[in-house]
């Protein structure tokens, strides 16, 4: 199957543009990949479904996010209390 691609040039910001590569980069595509992706999600159903998949899992489990966020608070403050060098990111290697 022949796949015909269309070129087009984008006009953006210099620090839009540089938020784009990095956030390209961090999905391991290129910036091309990148905003193609941005458009299809945009133009299809796929985001709808994911933030509504997002907000159905918020709904059915908020009780145990909420323990959970509650618990990784209380181990991370413990840890700080033990180890104060945590607090000021003074913590080297030795």
């Amino acid at each position: 199957m022949s796949r015909s691609n269309k070129q087009t040039q984008l006009q953006l910001e210099p620090e839009v543009l540089e938020a784009g590569i990095g956030a390209a980069a961090a999905r391991g595509l290129d910036f091309n990949q990148y905003v193609q992706h941005l458009i299809t999600e945009d133009t299809t159903s796929a985001r709808a479904a994911g933030i509504a998949a997002a907000v159905r899992l918020m709904d059915t489990h908020a009780d145990f996010l909420q323990n959970l966020e509650e618990a990784v608070r209380d181990r991370r403050d413990t840890a700080l209390t033990e180890y104060p060098s945590m607090r000021s990111g003074t913590v080297r290697d030795r």
